[in-house]
């Protein structure tokens, strides 16, 4: 399974990276909750020149008024940090050259993002951070993981969520990995909550060909339910076509996605999970499906 040539990639999402903010501005300093949205149609296409008053959001059944509103990427003061997580273990082995091939792609195209921070993970953690500038370097690290070990796939994805606990803008983490976790000793409900408590969007790409029945339906509901949890998705590519969808789905998301921020109405940081439901309300998009965060854990940051 060999990803597409990275410049036909970039040619597929040009058009859709980049676009340009509304109006009203995400300011820093101002204490917001950001949700990322996704809208797409009937038809599965996505939805783009949506304004801020095509939607409504409520937090735990009670509106809220939408202060900030941006489609596409935020802009400078809300930059974009991108993860990428590459799974080095064992039961990787098949699958780690396609997988580092198809980040070193995906960082080429994704040119909004400030900088990378990479994770190459088996028993161990690394995790280092990239400008663009050192992105020959990142390139070498990426390709550089030999497949062994066991697979601490969710102390991997805690440490990265960890690592923007102090740092602002958006952070979209891409996740290649089979889904399987031997040795973490954080626990998956452990994770959800961290996740819930934090900015990061989550994509994941799982390789499970290799897997049985059972083994690949538990992998695709793991992934998908920590993807989703974060407003993300999960995919799970069996030929070079479906991963080159993949990648291009992803690009294209990211720059037509819509970011709506909004300051609670219930100002207490009580470390209680919050409902998020956000909904179109023009008559002629009802049949939009709507993919945000399900809700976040009110937290002082």
């Amino acid at each position: 399974m060999r990803p597409a040539p990275a410049a036909a990639l970039a040619i597929a999402v040009t058009a859709c990276v980049g676009v340009a903010l509304s109006a009203q501005q995400f300011r820093s300093g101002v204490e917001l909750v950001r949700v990322p949205v996704t809208v797409s149609g009937r038809d599965g296409l996505l939805v783009r020149g949506l304004t801020a008053e095509s939607f409504e959001i409520r937090e735990d059944g009670v509106r809220q008024t939408i202060s900030a509103f941006a489609e596409g990427a935020p802009g400078e003061a809300v930059p974009l940090h991108l993860g990428l997580m590459l799974d080095a273990s064992g039961s990787m082995e098949k699958d780690i050259r396609d997988a580092a091939n198809g980040a070193v792609q995906f960082v080429t195209a994704l040119e909004e993002a400030a900088d990378v921070t990479f994770v190459d993970f088996d028993s161990k953690i690394r995790l280092g951070r990239f400008e663009p500038a050192s992105y020959e370097h990142l390139f070498e690290r990426i390709r550089s993981p030999k497949a062994d070990g066991m697979t601490a796939l969710y102390d991997a994805i805690a440490a990265y969520v960890r690592s923007t606990a102090s740092r602002g803008g958006q952070h979209v983490l891409l996740l290649y990995t089979d889904g399987f976790d031997s040795v973490s000793r954080i626990t998956y409900s452990d994770l959800l909550a961290l996740l819930r408590a934090d900015n990061v969007m989550l994509y994941a790409l799982g390789y499970l060909e290799s897997a049985s029945g059972t083994e690949r339906a538990a992998g695709q509901m793991r992934l998908t339910s920590l993807a989703r949890e974060t407003g993300g998705d999960a995919f799970f590519p069996a030929t070079l076509r479906d991963l080159t969808k993949a990648y291009a789905r992803i690009l294209d998301e990211l720059g037509s996605r819509y970011t709506l921020g909004y300051v609670s109405t219930n100002t207490k940081a009580d470390g209680k999970y919050r409902k998020i439901e956000v909904r179109l309300i023009a008559a002629e998009h009802k049949a939009a499906k709507v993919r945000t965060r399900p809700g976040y854990i009110a937290t002082s940051r």
